[in-house]
């Protein structure tokens, strides 16, 4: 079964613009710099909040790509425009 990381995040309105233009580039390095990367969709909520949800083939994949965090160009400007975390979760899909 697949490891399913959901990560809320706040972006504020003039960043908004960046998160969605870094997006291309850090799923590419996640492509090919992250093992078991199955890919991943992101959610624009209310009040400047965000919904990554990524899908992992296990949950050692899930922990080996935190532990490598924003080691690429990518990764870094996506996570460069997130404000602030807001609640970082793991779970198994059932279905």
């Amino acid at each position: 079964m697949s490891t399913i990381e959901l990560t809320r995040f706040k972006v504020s309105e003039d960043k908004a613009d960046e998160l969605l233009a870094a997006r291309p580039g850090m799923l590419a390095d996640f492509a090919a710099d992250r093992t078991g990367f199955v890919g991943a969709q992101l959610v624009r909520l209310p009040g400047g909040e965000w919904l990554d949800i990524v899908e992992w083939e296990t949950p050692e994949d899930l922990a080996a790509s935190r532990e490598k965090g924003a080691n690429l160009p990518g990764i870094a400007r996506f996570f460069a425009a997130i404000d602030s975390l807001v609640t970082a979760e793991e779970g198994t899909l059932a279905a």
